[in-house]
């Protein structure tokens, strides 16, 4: 597990404990003794969440909101739990999200499909229902008053049609989860982050991601919280790269020969060296077992994300 890390404008970035570390986030806001969850992780963020709020001196009747970037398992899977354990939060959600946070059981019949019934509960252990009492539909241009610290909501589809952004006017920064990318710290070189686009299935929609990039540029946010991994800074000098790989992923989708198994291997091994040569390019000297390791589920994700789109289309 990875430490804590305390940002400027009370925003705590906390490991999530699901797969390895450093893989996904949990991002804690804190204002007037008040506290905010931006993506919940899975089960096991729940008691090291809750203890690095009592660290900060704040109990569980102190979280006001759980905010999900969208409802994919690993930025959402915990919501109900939380909810469960803080007594005054609201979960606030996608429109077109809201009704799988209170009736999970989609969400997970699709992943027990996917992972299987152990593997699901290692990942993700029991989903817990939101109350729909409890739940707040936040659509594009929504604004939520967080203890006097002004929220705001960017409907920013792509990766998931039931995807929005947060512009947090206390800090100017974005909470982005998945749209504006991936990017591990362990490929930092010389504090210059290497990033790169999602397109995990079933809802990779390449021109919206596009638009969706440049409407975050646009805020003028100084720096964005990602969910995979932490904050990074410089949106407009990152975005052209986002843009490139995003376009590079669609040219091999369309290329991509033949049909079944050997389709996706031919198209996960052109994904995988794609990425390694702007590896390559950024600096990273990392061992090729080292990156390959750290991306494998990335690239199996993406592979599938952008030959569901092909078919689709």
């Amino acid at each position: 597990m990875i430490a804590p890390i305390h940002h400027a404008h009370g925003i705590h970035t906390l490991d999530a404990e699901y797969v390895r570390p450093g893989l996904a986030a949990v991002h804690l806001v804190v204002e007037q003794g008040h506290a905010t969850i931006v993506d919940t992780g899975t089960h096991q963020a729940v008691p090291h969440v809750l203890s690095t709020m009592a660290d900060l001196g704040l109990r569980p009747e102190q979280l006001d909101y759980v905010i999900v970037t969208h409802v994919h398992l690993d930025h959402a899977g915990a919501a109900g739990a939380f909810l469960a354990a803080c007594p005054n939060a609201k979960l606030v959600v996608h429109p077109k999200g809201a009704r799988h946070m209170i009736d999970p059981a989609k969400l997970v019949a699709g992943s027990i499909a996917v992972y299987g019934e152990a593997v699901f509960r290692d990942l993700y252990g029991e989903i817990v229902p939101a109350a729909a009492e409890r739940v707040i539909e936040a659509d594009d241009g929504f604004e939520l008053d967080f203890r006097g610290r002004r929220l705001s909501f960017i409907d920013t589809p792509g990766h998931a049609r039931h995807h929005f952004c947060i512009l947090d006017a206390g800090s100017n920064s974005l909470f982005t989860g998945d749209t504006f990318g991936i990017s591990y710290r362990e490929f930092d070189v010389d504090g210059r982050p290497f990033i790169f686009p999602t397109t995990t299935p079933v809802q990779f929609e390449p021109d919206a991601l596009h638009t969706s990039i440049d409407r975050l540029v646009a805020t003028g946010a100084e720096a964005a919280f990602l969910t995979h991994y932490g904050r990074i800074a410089g949106l407009a000098q990152l975005a052209p790269a986002l843009h490139a790989q995003i376009d590079e992923l669609v040219d091999l989708a369309r290329a991509a020969p033949g049909g079944g198994d050997a389709r996706h291997a031919w198209l996960k091994q052109a994904v995988a060296a794609a990425m390694m040569q702007r590896l390559r390019a950024h600096g990273c000297t990392l061992y090729d077992k080292v990156c390959r390791e750290l991306l494998a589920n990335d690239i199996e994700l993406n592979t599938q994300g952008l030959l569901v789109w092909r078919d689709r289309v």
